[in-house]
């Protein structure tokens, strides 16, 4: 009878995080699309290299001004609610990027795209967090990160059927169009499932919603376990002002300075300079360039298959274990690739070695903790404002590395540029074995318990 109910639970459960995580799907698949269309559209609008950059780049600045108002009306409307509005901007990206006239149209069209990007970045994963049981918060808010990877990978391999249909004047025409159009099918898909599932339980709480917050806490962790949850959110609630000075107050603090490091080290450590510019720096090694993509290609299944691995183990070794020895590896695989860049070794099958166990030390830690630990570790009250301090920094992260990277390996050449990334993750290896606490097993009421201590 327990088994029974407990397998019902966790299918509820699963159906929430699935639905949940199509945020993530949109995330990825919103960021990556633009790989495939750019050089049609370049063609088509006549852009500068300077043009193209802002057509390329606008979509990230949507996701700025996303994350920076998400958590603000996530806390006052609440989670589903904005949830809903990212699925509608998603549609309407869709649509009018693939319809637009000039530039300008195009611009605005994926600016509205990005500004549902970032809120989703920061919602999806606080939304998880807020209805997932404790004992499996870690793997469930990790899907979301799975998401986004095959987000990407899907979006690749559409982009690349929908290039293979017609020529390259079809191409430079329509095939473009589609390529962006083609996003509002997984868009109008999360829109709909976001009509089957609840509101959080904690943000009802918070507004003394407790018979509705009661009723989705006993369906998912039984009716015993959901009252005793209840209660510590109650207590806990009791204790929060809900201010923004109380985010920045002694006690709370720490979890701020953690979250924004972590968001922030989670895209200068080198992962995004490997996945945006992989084929030219594997041509720049000497590979041709069928080879370069066929090896991008290879760097984007051990992402998949490595965050699989953080699935599997981040409830068990923990979060702050699994950290630890991702970024090990990561300052030793970065290590190396500087050493060869350095020693002209660059056509040496170590060069693919050492960027392949970057990325799966990167996609076994570094790649999902971030939001799992930003998701857990601030109050109920504030943590959709927290959540967008932190991802409004992730996202400037973002745009630092997207800017300056290919600036770094001109001026200071693969060697240097690997190694400033290197001694990023070193940092963080530090600051995490100093100041990040485990939180695996623990209630959110717990965790946030143990910072007012």
């Amino acid at each position: 009878m327990n088994k029974s109910i407990q397998k019902t639970n966790m299918s509820y459960v699963y159906l929430v995080t699935i639905t949940a995580s199509l945020g993530g799907l949109l995330f990825g698949y919103d960021t990556a699309v633009i790989a495939g269309a750019i050089g049609f559209l370049q063609t088509k609008f006549e852009l500068s290299a300077a043009m193209t950059g802002w057509a390329a780049s606008s979509a990230i600045w949507g996701c700025v001004f996303g994350a920076m108002l998400a958590g603000y009306f996530s806390d006052k409307y609440g989670r589903r609610k904005v949830l809903f509005m990212t699925a509608v901007l998603f549609s309407i990206s869709a649509i009018g990027s693939a319809v637009p006239n000039t530039l300008s149209q195009f611009v605005m069209a994926r600016f509205i795209g990005g500004v549902g990007v970032g809120a989703a970045s920061m919602l999806s994963p606080l939304y998880i967090s807020e209805i997932a049981p404790a004992n499996k918060r870690g793997m469930l808010v990790t899907l979301y990160q799975l998401a986004i990877v095959l987000g990407i990978n899907i979006v690749y391999f559409i982009n690349l059927k929908i290039a293979n249909y017609g020529t390259e004047t079809w191409n430079i025409e329509k095939g473009w169009r589609y390529m962006l159009g083609s996003e509002i099918i997984p868009a109008a898909l999360f829109f709909v499932m976001l009509l089957i599932v609840p509101e959080s339980p904690r943000w009802l709480a918070s507004k003394n919603k407790t018979d509705e917050a009661s009723k989705i806490l006993n369906r998912v962790n039984g009716s015993s376990q959901g009252g005793k949850v209840l209660n510590e959110i109650k207590e806990a609630l009791k204790e929060e002002k809900g201010t923004l000075k109380e985010l920045f107050s002694k006690n709370l603090r720490p979890a701020l300075i953690v979250g924004m490091v972590l968001a922030l080290f989670s895209q200068i450590t080198g992962i995004n300079a490997i996945i945006y510019y992989a084929p030219e720096i594997f041509k720049n090694m000497g590979f041709s360039t069928d080879s370069a993509l066929f090896q991008t290609v290879i760097i984007g299944a051990i992402n998949t298959i490595f965050t699989f691995v953080a699935i599997g183990f981040i409830d068990r070794a923990g979060r702050k274990t699994l950290l630890l020895w991702g970024l090990s590896g990561m300052v030793v695989c970065l290590f190396g690739v500087g050493i060869i860049f350095y020693t002209g070794q660059t056509s040496s099958i170590w060069t693919l070695i050492f960027i392949l166990g970057f990325v799966a030390s990167f996609s076994s830690s570094l790649g999902p903790i971030p939001w799992v630990i930003i998701s857990e570790i601030f109050p109920t009250k504030t943590r959709g404002l927290a959540m967008s301090f932190a991802t409004l920094v992730l996202w400037l992260g973002v745009v630092a590395i997207t800017q300056f990277t290919p600036i770094m390996l001109k001026d200071l050449g693969g060697a240097f540029t690997f190694w400033v990334f290197m001694v990023n993750t070193l940092i963080l290896l530090i600051f995490t074995f100093k100041m990040i606490p485990e939180t695996k097993g623990r209630t959110l009421e717990e965790i946030e318990k143990s910072w007012r201590k």
